[in-house]
């Protein structure tokens, strides 16, 4: 008679357990189906499913499994396992995967429970859970680089109403959960496009550019009727650039030199770099600064409007093609079908409803301190943290990174 057997190994990790715990399983006769092994804060545990024949058998394994105890210090224990139960875990290997990424500048207790009730409550189960953030408490005062938990979640669920859920657990909490789909391609991206203002940079241009030239509240009065709906972007674009009529030229480079960056993005933009992604600007705004942004850290390609100068003064005319929602989705896909790129390997990043098509467009779309509009409709969001958050949500642990 055929039996089958669950063995934990628990207790301190140290080098030549499993070698131990395998040769006790070959001198008994039993056949290894499956391994796991997991080392938290020095502590280590196994788990392997076994087969053996017969009840003499078993008896062999008990004893084989007593000397290694012995021998490795760890605590042994045998379970039985029957077909229908192996059948039942096979069936939910196959089931779907998801990622959660659990992030904020603290991560206390009450957090952790209440994403853990969240989970249940969708019906998954949590096959494992991961640190991603580098050194320091979980629950300590907010830090730069902020604390991120990693999720492996298992089952059917309905994604959507999860993803609503834990948004508003997030708004609850002052933290950001991500989810996404547990696949080949989370730790394959190889294109991230990046919004440029109030994404990398914190500011607007064209709001800087109308203080400098004394047509500030004129601009704010346009850009509200576009959020009112009154007016689409290419409308608002159009009337806001026409009173920056005789803007002195000599102003872009001051605004240029005194835009602030946004809090990560020179980690980020290291990281990506090193990591081999390709990276662009698809903005709204204005090459010029873009541009000065790609010099300034290493963006591969940019693409944004153009500011029509003539004899010093910007002339508030407007350059096609402009550059708005479905151009920029657009770009999104010529630059992935140019470098022969599958679309869930790309990365879009934006704040407002100008990215919203960029962003449903692309592998991994991120709304970053977005517009309450803009998170509900993304799949993803960062809210607490900085841009380098994106690191965590690419996969990638501190001590994977340079900094």
């Amino acid at each position: 008679m055929t039996l089958r057997f669950l063995i934990h190994a628990a207790g301190a990790a140290r080098p030549g357990q499993l070698a131990t715990l395998g040769l006790a399983l070959a001198r008994a006769d039993a056949r290894l189906l499956d391994v796991e092994q997991r080392v938290t804060f020095g502590s280590v545990d196994f788990d392997l499913l076994v087969e053996i024949e017969g009840d003499a058998s078993r008896e062999a394994l008990e004893g084989e499994l007593s000397d290694a105890s012995d021998q490795s210090g760890l605590e042994v224990t045998l379970f039985s396992v029957e077909r229908g139960d192996h059948t039942r875990w096979r069936e939910t290997g196959a089931q779907p995967r998801l990622v959660l990424s659990l992030m904020g500048p603290r991560l206390p207790a009450l957090v952790v429970a209440e994403v853990g009730r969240l989970i249940g409550a969708h019906g998954l189960t949590i096959e494992r859970i991961e640190r991603l953030s580098g050194p320091g408490d979980l629950g300590d005062e907010p830090g730069t680089l902020g604390a991120c938990l990693e999720f492996r979640l298992r089952g059917e669920t309905d994604i959507d109403a999860l993803r609503r859920a834990a948004q508003g657990v997030g708004e609850t909490h002052g933290v950001d959960i991500a989810l996404q789909a547990d696949d080949v391609w989370r730790r394959h991206r190889r294109l991230v496009c990046f919004d440029m203002d109030s994404t990398l940079i914190k500011a607007e241009v064209i709001d800087e550019l109308a203080r400098r030239h004394g047509v500030y509240e004129e601009v704010a009065e346009i850009t509200e009727r576009a959020m009112r709906g009154e007016l689409d972007f290419q409308q608002s674009f159009r009337q806001r650039m026409s009173k920056l009529n005789g803007l002195d030229e000599s102003a872009l480079a001051e605004i240029a030199d005194a835009l602030p960056l946004m809090d990560g993005v020179e980690r980020l933009m290291s990281e990506l770099k090193r990591l081999g992604y390709r990276t662009a600007i698809l903005s709204g705004g204005f090459t010029y600064f873009a541009r000065r942004l790609q010099e300034r850290l290493g963006f591969d390609e940019v693409h944004a409007n153009e500011l029509v100068v003539r004899d010093g003064k910007v002339t508030g005319e407007v350059s096609e093609p402009i550059i708005d929602a479905e151009r920029k989705a657009w770009l999104l896909r010529q630059i992935a079908a140019r470098e022969g790129l599958d679309m869930a390997q790309t990365v879009a990043v934006g704040d407002g409803a100008n990215d919203l098509k960029m962003l449903a467009a692309a592998g991994l779309g991120v709304a970053f301190h977005a517009k309450p509009l803009v998170r509900e409709q993304a799949r993803q969001s960062v809210s607490t943290l900085g841009l380098d958050a994106l690191l965590y949500l690419l996969g990638y642990r501190h001590g994977e990174l340079n900094a």
